[in-house]
């Protein structure tokens, strides 16, 4: 893990109408570290990770991606390069099959020998023997997995995921933390909201919770446990996970 932050969040602020979501909100992501962001709907998880793949613009602070300005103009689109971004919509066309799916991302974003990438992704989604039906015809775990392929497909270096596990069966999602430990161990920095404590524990370097607009626990992940994780989220949000 590298001494300096990849991603620098500063006094970050941004309101809906009159109503904050994120309030003076500071944190530092280093390159081979998986932070995972745990808080209620409504919190805010959503809006951070779209102002941190530049879909949102806050109204105040500044993010800083490997030292550059995330929303310098004349440095957004070689940014974005780097940035993959899973979303609660799956972002896929459903009347292409996962292969042109995520043979169009690859182009799109540049990478070098799409056919041979695609193939790979499809491997770790467990796909194969599926990749050429069209991705209408799946099962909602089956497009999640498509899409965790598609936010991969570049191989970009911060990797921020919004409730990846959501519509994942276990042997899935036992896949998909391994798949994140292995992005960790290539020196990406991963970024990922989860609603369960437990499974997200298992993934983490560190832990935090977002309530009031600002993280109210931030934490190395072996200096916490799942029992005090829980109460601390029960005692900042007055709610259990």
């Amino acid at each position: 893990m590298s001494g300096l932050p990849f991603l620098g969040v500063r006094n970050l602020l941004f309101r809906f109408g009159a109503r904050p979501v994120l309030r003076d909100l500071t944190f530092d992501l280093r390159r081979g570290e998986v932070l995972v962001l745990f808080g209620p709907n409504g919190a805010g998880k959503t809006t951070l990770l779209r102002i941190l793949c530049t879909l949102l613009t806050p109204g105040g602070g500044e993010v800083f991606l490997d030292g550059v300005p995330l929303h310098k103009r004349s440095e957004r689109v070689r940014l974005r390069g780097r940035i993959g971004f899973l979303s609660h919509p799956s972002m896929l066309y459903e009347r292409l099959t996962a292969r042109e799916n995520l043979q169009f991302f690859a182009r799109m974003y540049g990478a070098s020998d799409p056919a041979r990438r695609c193939a790979e992704l499809l491997e770790q989604a467990e796909l194969r023997g599926r990749e050429d039906d069209l991705v209408e015809e799946y099962s909602r775990g089956m497009q999640r997995r498509l899409a965790v392929a598609r936010t991969l497909v570049h191989d970009p270096d911060l990797v921020l995921l919004d409730e990846p596990y959501s519509g994942l069966d276990p042997r899935a999602a036992s896949r998909l933390g391994t798949h994140l430990r292995e992005l960790a161990r290539r020196d990406k920095a991963v970024l990922l909201t989860s609603h369960d404590l437990e499974t997200g524990l298992s993934v983490a370097d560190r832990v935090a919770v977002l309530w009031g607009g600002t993280l109210g626990f931030d934490a190395p992940r072996g200096t916490t446990s799942l029992e005090r994780l829980s109460a601390t989220y029960a005692s900042l949000t007055g709610r259990g996970a």
